[in-house]
């Protein structure tokens, strides 16, 4: 089977996405699938073989060598950011009856936004931040905030992902300055109070069929909070096991599992929770996690013993039967 295994994207996530590309093609079993290497970037759409480009024809999802064209018979999609985990590149896929891995476009355009999770989740009894939504141009206060959602408190821009333009502010006086970090990656923001506790990321899939927790990690940033330096420049410690007594986990569990499936989830996902008295408030969920040597969902993997190669061989296997029900 011709696999594209697709990378990049438009965000400055492009540079994490690609480390997550190169594990995925180290672990694909290659008597089962011939992977190639597709990156999608603002400069192009392009296959790589040998240190070659070949362009992607975009009516097709093809590309051609030596005269001879090649399609695909799925895609295992690795873009973090847009247009891969914002629903726009699954709805192109669709249209060209090509199966991917992970979620639907609904699914996926839904998760990268923040606001609009947090309010289908809210219908559903899930512990979540208090917060205030704002988009460039509203006019409102510091104190005014304050009065909301307490101090301190997060700015966060409303579609984003890697913890860019995440700020946490302890004081009023940086309030501005946290705005315009947010608003520089997104014309939409997210004020949520700070929820003081536990951080866990908890990794979720569809394995061969059925909802699986992968593994729970507890986060203790050597930052303020879990910033883009602590998660991909070594200023945290991850933890996994979570270091979480039985009752815990088990609501953890329960929770994260209840996440992924009120969503209409599948594929792989990691979703961060932080535990205040012994209970997970949601914070947010990954639709594509990252899967470079430094990502929490690898770790969890091995952690539980599952080889990655098997967790590719499920994604790939469940994009092919979602095909058949598209034609249903």
């Amino acid at each position: 089977m011709n696999i594209a295994v697709v990378m990049g994207g438009y965000s400055d996530e492009s540079v994490i996405s690609l480390r997550s590309g190169q594990l995925i093609l180290s672990h694909l079993d290659l008597a089962k699938y011939k992977p190639f290497e597709v990156h999608i970037l603002p400069e192009g759409w392009n296959v790589l073989i040998d240190g070659n480009k070949y362009l992607i024809n975009k009516g097709d999802f093809s590309f051609e060598k030596d005269g001879a064209t090649t399609t695909f018979n799925a895609v295992i999609n690795t873009i973090h950011g847009t247009p891969g985990e914002d629903g726009h590149l699954q709805a192109y896929w669709e249209l060209l009856d090509i199966p991917y891995t992970g979620c639907g476009f609904y699914q996926s355009s839904l998760t990268f936004n923040k606001r609009d999770t947090l309010s289908v989740l809210s219908k559903f009894n899930i512990n979540k931040a208090k917060s205030i939504y704002l988009s460039k141009g509203d006019v409102v206060t510091a104190q005014e905030i304050v009065d909301t959602v307490g101090l301190p408190f997060m700015v966060k821009p409303n579609q984003s992902g890697s913890s860019l333009g995440i700020s946490k502010v302890n004081d009023i006086a940086d309030f501005e300055k946290a705005l315009q970090l947010a608003f520089a990656e997104d014309s939409d923001i997210l004020i949520e109070e700070y929820l003081k506790g536990t951080e866990v990321s908890v990794g979720v899939l569809n394995l061969n069929g059925k909802t699986t927790v992968l593994g729970l990690t507890e986060i203790v940033s050597h930052n303020d909070f879990f910033d883009y330096e602590a998660k991909y420049q070594g200023k945290s410690d991850e933890i996994t096991p979570a270091r979480v007594d039985e009752q815990t986990e088990r609501k953890i569990r329960e929770t994260a599992i209840k996440v992924y499936e009120v969503l209409g989830m599948s594929g792989f996902s990691r979703a961060d929770y932080i535990v205040r008295d012994g209970e997970p408030y949601f914070i947010e969920i990954n639709t594509n996690p990252g899967l470079s040597g430094q990502s929490i969902f690898p770790q969890q993997a091995e952690h539980a013993g599952i080889p990655f190669s098997e967790l590719l061989d499920s994604e790939i296997k469940l994009a092919l039967q979602r095909k058949v029900l598209w034609k249903k």
